[in-house]
């Protein structure tokens, strides 16, 4: 099997440098760029499998990059920031990232997130026919919405939705427990499988994504309920 890819975009060369002798030794090819625009060029032309992004970059910001490859790509994308505001973290996932973690990091706690992704990402990825004796509990349907754990396939009235793996995982997991109230706690520690902290607003992000995508009303809605104080439904 080929190695994963990593594009780490940076505009601090020792960074870059840095992150990928932490990568390449556990096992992962390593891409590099210095901003947004070359970034584009390595996405667009080479072979990545997850991307790792820096906010504050010069030619073309992170969340510009981040918009314009979400436009074609549903790879994972973590973002790299020295802010820690929610602000600032509410702007990276509302546009589209998977993950978001603050300057300074622990190499390893990079490392665990890069490898959480990624299973993620090869689920989501599994080759067609991977999976053909698969029991009836692996595909849910609810009210022209059918989503297969199998295929990690989700379709909305016949039409596919182009979900990133974290977002298949959260809806995968509402519907699996259609009917209970989940709290942000219960789904976050599920779905990212980490301790959830307080004033955590990945959840909530996500689900607005999610909703965006299926067209449905936070005020009147079809699939996903809000529990105003306890969770999502």
């Amino acid at each position: 099997m080929d190695k994963l890819t990593v594009l780490v975009v940076d505009d601090d060369k020792e960074i870059v440098d840095s992150i990928a002798i932490f990568l390449q030794a556990d096992g992962y090819a390593v891409e590099k760029a210095y901003n947004g625009l070359e970034a584009l060029d390595v996405v667009m032309t080479r072979p990545v499998h997850l991307l790792l992004l820096d906010i504050m970059m010069p030619e073309m910001d992170g969340i510009k990059t981040l918009l314009k490859v979400r436009e074609s790509k549903n790879i994972p994308i973590i973002l790299l920031s020295a802010k820690s505001e929610d602000a600032d973290k509410i702007l990276g996932l509302t546009a589209g990232a998977d993950d978001y973690i603050t300057k300074p990091f622990n190499p390893l706690e990079l490392l665990a997130r890069v490898k959480t992704q990624f299973r993620r990402y090869e689920t989501y990825n599994r080759p067609e026919g991977a999976a053909e004796a698969v029991e009836e509990e692996d595909t849910i349907d609810i009210r022209g919405l059918s989503i297969s754990k199998a295929t990690h396939k989700c379709t909305l009235n016949g039409k596919e939705l182009s979900l990133t793996p974290i977002e298949f995982s959260i809806l995968w997991y509402l519907c699996e427990n259609r009917g209970r109230v989940l709290s942000s706690e219960e789904i976050f520690e599920k779905v990212w499988g980490e301790k959830f902290l307080d004033s955590n607003n990945t959840v909530m992000t996500h689900i607005g994504r999610i909703r965006e995508k299926m067209h449905d009303s936070v005020r009147k809605p079809k699939y996903i309920k809000t529990v105003w104080g306890v969770g999502y439904q």
